[in-house]
């Protein structure tokens, strides 16, 4: 029975990847801190390492990791630009991800935080429960008829494009790799990104984070956008500079911005911080816009996601460890 150190874990993490191993095939040890170079020492007599987006799997991690014997990383996440895979590969290391858990979890989270920052649906909660039934500055806009622009057109993207149809909106999508063929079967225009931009009143982002798209939006990004447009972001956090962003949304170049991620997010997301000062400046400046709604890094967390993200985990430790190969698609 292979040994599973399983790092940077929540409650939810232990229920789903337990479920997942019904029959104890697995020997799981969580830990709630993260795994780094500082932390490998805490894998000694694992067979794997299972980590999160912001467990650090750096080169001197793996270095650490190698020397207890440990040949494989598990990622319970689509994303992997926290584990450097080129060292990875030098020191015949397993990595395998999640590639695909649930698009619609994302997706439906990213029209769902556009719905409630349009109509300011959580002021409006906040304000009834405090028994103030007034709707002065909840004014918000009709869907129908607006442009919306899909950077990215992946399996999250492409779900976020055909739900944004359903609104009767015109969609358009970039990427640096078109699907003119889904695109033309549902209705969404491909062109290029600077178009996008000019055009859309709402910009959603579904691209990875990789050397050329970090940044992606960043002050001259802000710039070609369409005046009042609304910015909404559940893929990566890096993908935004938080300086030029407060800057756009300051001059009220952008109309509002909805975030499930956030540039330096480590340390913050997934945290209780409720008794403690926040020290980030720029993520304390951007709660008190009232055109601003942020959520920390919960699109994945439906019941769907969090137990197809516990069983590809466990399908592929179980799979690597027995010599076999991992899932299709799910090696790095």
């Amino acid at each position: 029975m292979p040994e599973v150190a399983v790092y940077d874990t929540k409650p939810y993490d232990r229920l789903y990847l337990e479920q997942a191993n019904a029959n104890d095939r697995i020997g799981w040890r969580f830990h709630e801190f993260r795994l780094s170079s500082q932390t490998a020492g805490s894998a000694n007599g694992a067979d794997a390492v299972c980590v999160f987006v912001n467990d650090r799997v750096d080169r001197d991690c793996l270095e650490l990791l190698v020397q207890r014997k440990i040949r494989h990383v598990a990622l319970r996440c689509a994303g992997y630009n926290n584990v450097d895979l080129a060292a990875a590969r030098a020191l015949n290391i397993a990595v395998t991800r999640v590639p695909a858990y649930s698009p619609h979890a994302v997706a439906e989270h990213a029209v769902g935080l556009l719905l409630s920052l349009n109509r300011k649906i959580h002021r409006a909660y906040n304000r009834v429960r405090e028994h103030n039934f007034s709707l002065n500055g909840l004014v918000g806009f009709d869907l129908f008829g607006k442009t919306v622009g899909i950077v990215g057109t992946g399996r999250i993207g492409r779900i976020a494009a055909q739900i944004f149809r359903g609104f009767e909106t015109r969609v358009l999508a970039y990427d640096s790799c078109p699907a003119p063929d889904w695109a033309a079967q549902h209705g969404v225009t491909c062109t290029d990104f600077q178009t996008l931009l000019k055009a859309s009143d709402v910009v959603s982002l579904h691209v990875p984070l990789l050397p050329d798209t970090l940044h992606l939006f960043r002050a001259e990004t802000f710039a070609q956008m369409k005046p009042g447009a609304i910015l909404i972001n559940t893929s990566r956090g890096k993908l935004v500079e938080t300086a030029a962003l407060i800057e756009s949304l300051k001059s009220g170049r952008l109309g509002g911005v909805a975030l499930d991620v956030y540039e330096e997010e480590e340390g913050v997301f997934f945290e209780d911080l409720s008794g403690q000062m926040l020290q980030d400046d720029e993520l304390s400046m951007l709660l008190t816009f009232p055109n601003v709604l942020i959520t920390s890094h919960q699109a994945f967390l439906t019941h769907e996601a969090l137990a197809e993200i516990a069983r590809v985990t466990a399908e592929n430790i179980l799979r690597l460890n027995g010599g076999q190969e991992a899932l299709p698609g799910t090696a790095l």
